[in-house]
């Protein structure tokens, strides 16, 4: 179903002189004289080479000369003090300058990126804007999630009267100096110190100055992610971009999986599994997610809504990921609006009698398919080696391998798909692990009492992030628990004597 939103027009100031007059004569000369100025993206100065303007279809030489010390001296003289970021800019503009340093700290090059501030963008998102729910912004740099930001501090302080603080760590949203770009409207700035400092000011912002909306650019850390999280459970509307371009990239992002509700392994119920047709170990939402809404921009003039977070990262973790809204802007104005298509049917599974028939099917990975299938064969389990990550109930790997995580594994998790973890694919280690497999399946309730006790550990710590101590175990049953932990990219160790020796579940370490 397509519907369409009200024609908008988009006015696009860039302040483009004051920019101009900081670059050497020489230089400023060239660029006012291109035809097409209005579209430059950013001149690109480097010393001992040739001066650069950058449009979005094609690079111009600004001059046969290279790039000498004296040009560099003339822009830094003009612009000022750079940042710890080596950033600096003109004030009430838009524009940012960014250094390049040589290992002494000397100035050899600086990229000037014009800034614009572009009015009627948000129209297309307005309504999920205007709703008061908190939302996040996804996608490329460069495809406008800065802009969509400012515009939208604009319309919810000037538009709806809200209060609303802007958390500016580079000054990308309000422009450099004292005084705030227009682009902003009556929202308030607060500028942040050092990139570092971003989730204080967060916190800051809410504790000193009472705001109804918070806008933020660019959470990247575990401290941001959690300061978020702060501020949307005291009330405030959050209107934020992370670092991602989707919401699969986010989920599979354990630092920033808490935005969207993060991720913690579920132990079910023999009864529950068998409900959902899925292994008894699956991923899930562990809280509710801090924004209701996610917007990916596609690109200028496409976005996908997911209109409610929890529903999408639901669905997402049980393999029915749910389609998002898509919104078109048109040449003219108009906005296109298609609707999502209806879910499609879960697949048809086999009933219980017949699963239990079928062979168990492992894919391994990184593992010898010759010694699991010889294994396979010494033990006579009903088990059977598959070619393909997606056909396999269980997925065996080696405890290094799963120590690091790599994509195709955190992918297979989120497919709830088992992961299990050994030493070595040497020949009795892999006996070891079909032995283990196939005694969880109800045969041996000691293990199953003792690996279930693990599952919740791995879930509380993944949830909080502190250690939590087992009980004590014997050495068997202890290294069935080790290999449980690793397989879910924790760390665990030993500790205790005798009788009350017993395993203790390590929050994953920082690289």
């Amino acid at each position: 179903m397509n519907y369409a939103v009200k024609p908008t027009r988009i006015e696009i100031t860039d302040d483009l002189d004051l920019l101009l007059h900081v670059m050497p004569p020489r230089m400023r000369a060239q660029i006012e004289r291109l035809p097409d100025l209005p579209t430059l993206l950013e001149v690109v100065l480097d010393l001992g080479r040739y001066p650069e303007a950058r449009f979005p279809a094609r690079v111009v030489t600004l001059s046969p000369e290279p790039i000498a010390r004296d040009d560099l001296d003339y822009m830094v003289g003009r612009v000022g003090t750079f940042t710890t970021d080596n950033r600096a800019g003109i004030e009430r503009t838009l524009h940012r300058i960014s250094a390049l340093r040589n290992r002494l700290g000397e100035i050899v090059g600086v990229t000037c990126r014009v800034g614009r501030a572009v009015y009627g963008t948000g129209e297309i998102v307005r309504d999920v804007i205007e709703s008061g729910k908190s939302v996040l912004l996804l996608g490329r740099p460069g495809v406008g999630k800065t802009t969509l930001l400012r515009e939208a501090a604009r319309v919810l302080a000037d538009d709806l009267g809200k209060r609303v603080i802007i958390v500016d760590t580079s000054n990308e949203i309000a422009g450099d100096g004292d005084i705030p770009h227009p682009g902003i409207g009556r929202a308030r700035r607060m500028q942040v110190p050092s990139p570092d400092l971003q989730h204080a000011v967060m916190i800051e912002a809410v504790e000193n100055h009472m705001p109804e909306v918070i806008v933020i650019d660019e959470i990247g850390t575990e401290a941001e992610a959690l300061a978020a999280r702060t501020i949307a459970e005291r009330g405030v509307q959050l209107i934020a971009t992370a670092h991602g371009t989707s919401l699969e990239n986010l989920i599979a992002n354990p630092t920033l999986a808490d935005l969207v509700g993060g991720i913690q392994a579920v132990t079910l119920s023999d009864e529950e599994a068998r409900r959902r047709r899925t292994q008894k170990t699956v991923l899930e939402r562990k809280a509710p997610p801090t924004f209701d809404v996610l917007i990916e921009i596609r690109d200028q003039d496409r976005f996908a809504v997911h209109a409610d977070v929890a529903q999408v990262v639901d669905s997402q973790l049980r393999g029915r990921p749910s389609q998002p809204e898509v919104r078109v802007r048109r040449s003219d104005g108009g906005v296109d609006v298609e609707a999502p298509p209806p879910a499609l049917p879960t697949a048809v599974q086999p009933p219980p009698a017949e699963r239990a028939r079928r062979p168990v099917r492992i894919f391994p990975y990184a593992v010898s398919p010759e010694h699991l299938d010889r294994a396979i064969r010494d033990l006579g389990v009903n088990a059977t080696v598959c070619t393909h990550p997606r056909q396999a109930d269980v997925v065996l790997t080696l405890r290094a391998l799963a120590k690091k995580r790599p994509k195709k594994l955190r992918e297979l998790m989120v497919d709830n798909t088992q992961v299990h973890a050994i030493s070595s694919d040497a020949h009795a280690k892999i006996v070891d692990f079909l032995r283990e497999l196939f005694e969880l399946s109800g045969n041996n309730p000691e293990h199953e009492r003792a690996l279930h006790e693990a599952e919740n550990a791995i879930a509380e710590v993944i949830a909080h992030r502190q250690a939590v101590a087992l009980g004590p175990q014997n050495p068997h049953l202890r290294r069935l628990q080790h290999q449980l932990i690793e397989a879910y990219g924790l760390v665990s160790e030993s500790t205790g004597r005798g009788h009350t020796r017993r395993v203790v579940v390590l929050p994953r370490r920082e690289s």
